[in-house]
């Protein structure tokens, strides 16, 4: 166990509370072990009857996994680390995603990457006013993963492909307008909520419809239908062209947003989320994902975009390749390509 997570019982159900505030919570390896083996065992204990993840204290429910960590492990150890780290979180995801008992999340407060990756396959998904939902991971090289592709992908229109690109924030309200979140509560009452799901955990769906409250307008809105023309293609030059051809004010802060990501993790992950459509269950996609995560992790851009927004803080990543145009189709069927048998994720 680790100090990073906190475990308890309360009344029927089992918390996971995470606790690494200083870090917006967010996961490494022994908060995703800790979370596996505790959920592994309330599984077959009637006991109880549900499981509540939220976090200690900040204002942050996750930002998102150890991207220090994963950095170190490109440059230092071919990403043997790093993959590790990918599998055993992508377990996790999938074993919330499969579980026999309602996992309720609270998403109060910065929700991204790996936060995205614990809250967006459980049954019932808490908004607030405080929430801002992202996957901003082209922006350092990486792609939306913890099963981004599966959620973004079956969006309305093609929100998941915006989001997936620009790494835009969600607040509460527009989470529920999107379908990321089922419920918006006002953040002071999620202690009520938690207490009546311990001692009435039967009754889960009637608590957090009765604690909720009508969520403000959702913003993002009124964008919906330039988003579904704008981003229809799954060629991302078209996307730029279209964009670049609108010509307003909403079409060129976003091509503005564009010129900072990633042009190879764009790509990936137009590919991820188009694929993800064609495939059978969520475990298929935590495969595909893994295959990515396994390859774009030692690829140049991700230690490159990581020293640009985290560690430099410069924010002039120099990508590799630089344009659009220099990605071709071999380098992505490169990235999704299977792995040898014994590499290929499994579930657990």
């Amino acid at each position: 166990m680790t100090d990073d997570l906190l475990v308890k019982r309360d009344g029927a159900v089992g918390v996971l509370s995470l606790n690494r505030p200083k870090a917006i919570h967010a996961l490494n390896l022994d908060m995703v072990h800790a979370m596996v083996s505790a959920m592994q065992g309330w599984q077959g204990d009637e006991a109880v009857q549900a499981v509540l993840i939220d976090h200690s204290e900040g204002r942050g429910f996750c930002a998102g996994g150890d991207i220090a960590f994963l950095r170190n492990s490109a440059l230092n150890d071919g990403g043997a680390s790093g993959r590790k780290f990918f599998h055993d979180e992508y377990q996790l995801n999938h074993l919330i995603m499969t579980y026999p008992k309602p996992v309720v999340a609270f998403m109060d407060g910065i929700t991204m990457g790996g936060g995205v990756g614990i809250s967006g396959p459980a049954q019932y998904r808490v908004a607030t006013e405080a929430t801002r939902l992202a996957m901003p991971e082209t922006g350092i090289g990486l792609f939306p993963d913890v099963g981004g592709g599966w959620y973004l992908s079956r969006l309305k229109g093609r929100l998941g492909q915006y989001l997936a690109l620009t790494g835009a924030r969600l607040d509460g309200a527009e989470c529920v307008w999107a379908g990321l979140a089922t419920h918006y509560l006002p953040a002071e009452n999620l202690p009520a909520a938690k207490a009546r799901i311990a001692a009435e955990p039967g009754a889960i769906a009637t608590i957090l419809r009765e604690l909720s409250a009508v969520p403000p307008e959702a913003k993002i809105a009124v964008h919906a239908a330039e988003i579904e023309r704008l981003f229809a293609s799954n060629v991302y030059e078209d996307i730029l062209a279209a964009l670049k051809a609108e010509g307003s004010d909403f079409a060129n802060a976003t091509l503005a947003s564009l010129a900072s990501k990633s042009p190879q993790t764009c790509k990936v992950a137009l590919r991820q989320l188009a694929d993800s459509l064609t495939l059978p269950d969520f475990a298929a996609n935590m495969v595909m994902e893994y295959r990515i995560a396994s390859r774009v992790l030692t690829r140049p851009d991700f230690a490159e975009g990581v020293r640009a927004v985290i560690v430099d803080k410069d924010n002039a990543p120099k990508w590799d390749p630089a344009t659009p145009e220099g990605v071709s189709d071999a380098l992505i069927d490169g990235i999704f390509a299977p792995l040898d048998p014994a590499d290929e994720w499994k579930p657990l």
